[in-house]
């Protein structure tokens, strides 16, 4: 088996890179360890409480329990099948701050600023309203406000602007400090995964391949010269061969790990489970970052939250309105309201995200929605300075790897935290949010001191799903891959995802993701030629 690229994952990254190649004629292979995207509940919005455990289409990885969390395992979903985590994540679309990005210049990752990567996020996006200079509108990529707001979204709007906080018209506009409505990627009705816009665009193509239920199990070379890939599919060992270059876009987790179990990784740590180094990369599975949030929870009155359209008869006429009018309940994300704002003066630019949502969850299970009325506002710091691992166990490319994420190992991390908590309680207490009010039920209105909060920051906090930079972009030794982001040392191997980010961008990340294909692609086909 032969093809010119092969692109190892069908996540937000490589179902944009696989269909970018594809338009040049050249012939691409797409592998997706997890099967095609079928499953209904993908399809519906408010369908992403049924995809957080579920093993058809989620690798289900677990952290390591740390004193950050408490001593918890943190429960890790990652999307397995098409489209990756874009099939099943909230369909948050927030591109991050442009100062992120320039950041990013700044240490060396050339071509990065964002006066480079905003003409790709221009290109992936279909958006109807917002100013063109930043916004694009004949992308494959659906950007849309939500169809139906619950009056508390409008209410807690209002209330940020009391407290403070500037109405932002566009978050993902010329400016995002500020308080302003979600955007989500969606595909009319439906949730808009990178399979059911990029791929979907491309499927027709005769020469893209896809391959599903696929599991690489370990780069081909032929000395330092990446030549294809090992992988099991329908219980057969296969072998597929690239006849131009081969493109990792396994994510933040899959990507160092199987870098690691093909011999690229730190040396002394593959010598130890059992791996012959090929060559040394001290920095493959280093400098993992993640988004860890707490919520602050209040109990509702006079208002109608989503916990109560999610049980009882009245989940069945949401069900009705979705299929009759693609509105209500149904066409629910995760958060329907963002503020941007400072933990402190002198900072050149956001640090914290405060992300509503007209719902409670249940503190037990996770994403369960409570029955009782409620409401909840994440506090996120967008920047930890807290650092992490993704590190392969064994030899054994099917073994999970061991993910050490060291959440709240930086006391700034708990500084910001507690910062935007205070933020959030007094958004709450405004006027506008406060009449709906009838208590805080977390952290509690008794958590006051920086101990107690930091105890409830260990306690009760989560991921939010937001790994990063395990395979880091960048100019200098300890980088993994270059700016062009091919694998440093290695020939005819790049890694497009979201492990290259060097930091974290300012809010969620699938966006930043998604573009970070569409540049990959373009690096690719100018250096080979191809047409752009």
């Amino acid at each position: 088996m032969e093809t010119d690229y092969i692109v190892i994952g069908a996540g937000s990254a490589g179902c944009v890179v696989a269909s970018r190649l594809s338009e040049t004629g050249a012939s691409v292979t797409l592998l997706e360890a997890g099967p095609t995207d079928w499953y209904p509940w993908i399809h519906i919005p408010a369908g992403v409480i049924k995809l957080m455990k579920n093993p058809l289409v989620n690798w289900n990885y677990e952290s390591e329990p740390e004193p950050g969390t408490a001593g918890r395992a943190i429960h890790w979903p990652r999307g397995r099948v098409l489209g990756g985590s874009s099939s099943i994540n909230g369909m948050l679309y927030v591109r991050g701050n442009p100062a992120d990005f320039d950041h990013w210049a700044q240490t060396g990752c050339r071509g990065w600023s964002y006066e480079d990567v905003l003409p790709y996020f221009r290109k992936s996006e279909r958006y109807a309203k917002g100013d063109p200079a930043y916004r694009g509108k004949t992308g494959v990529m659906e950007v849309r406000d939500y169809p139906t707001i619950l009056p508390l979204t409008h209410r807690f709007v209002e209330a940020a602007q009391q407290a403070g906080h500037a109405f932002q018209p566009d978050l993902n506009g010329a400016g995002q400090e500020g308080v302003g409505y979600s955007q989500n990627t969606r595909n009319g009705r439906y949730r808009g995964s990178t399979a059911t816009t990029f791929l979907a665009a491309a499927r027709q193509r005769p020469n893209l391949t896809i391959l599903t239920k696929a599991i690489a199990t370990r780069l081909l070379f032929d000395g330092t010269t990446c030549t294809g890939v090992a992988f099991r599919q329908g219980g057969a060992e296969r072998q597929l061969r690239a006849r131009r270059e081969v493109i990792l876009s396994g994510g933040a987790v899959n990507s160092p790990h199987l870098l690691q179990v093909s011999g690229i990784g730190p040396e002394d740590h593959l010598r130890a489970i059992g791996v012959e180094p090929l060559r040394d990369a001290p920095g493959v599975g280093a400098n993992l970052q993640d988004h860890y949030i707490v919520r602050v929870a209040h109990r509702v009155k006079g208002s109608v939250t989503t916990n109560e359209l999610a049980h009882g008869l009245r989940l069945g006429f949401e069900a009705v309105r979705f299929v009759l009018q693609g509105k209500g309940a149904f066409t629910f994300g995760t958060t329907t309201a963002q503020v941007f704002t400072r933990s402190r003066e002198g900072l050149a630019s956001p640090d914290l995200q405060l992300l509503f949502t007209p719902a409670s969850y249940d503190p037990k299970r996770a994403m369960t929605l409570e029955r009782a009325p409620g409401m909840s506002c994440a506090v996120c710091p967008v920047r930890p300075d807290s650092r992490g691992t993704v590190m392969a166990q064994s030899a054994d490319p099917l073994a999970k790897p061991v993910i050490r994420p060291n959440y709240l190992s930086h006391p700034e991390d708990l500084r910001v935290l507690n910062a935007g908590i205070a933020q959030v309680r007094a958004i709450f207490a405004s006027p506008a949010l406060s009449q709906f009010s009838v208590e805080e039920i977390a952290p509690g209105p008794t958590v006051t001191s920086a101990a107690d909060l930091a105890d409830f920051a260990r306690r009760a906090g989560n991921t939010i799903y937001h790994p990063v930079g395990t395979c880091r972009m960048g100019e200098d030794p300890a980088a993994v891959v270059d700016s062009r982001l091919r694998v440093r040392g290695i020939a005819g191997l790049r890694v497009a995802d979201a492990s290259v980010m060097p930091r974290l961008t300012t809010g969620n990340t699938n966006a930043p993701t998604i573009m970070i294909g569409e540049k990959a692609a373009a690096m690719i086909r100018e250096d080979a030629g191809l047409p752009a």
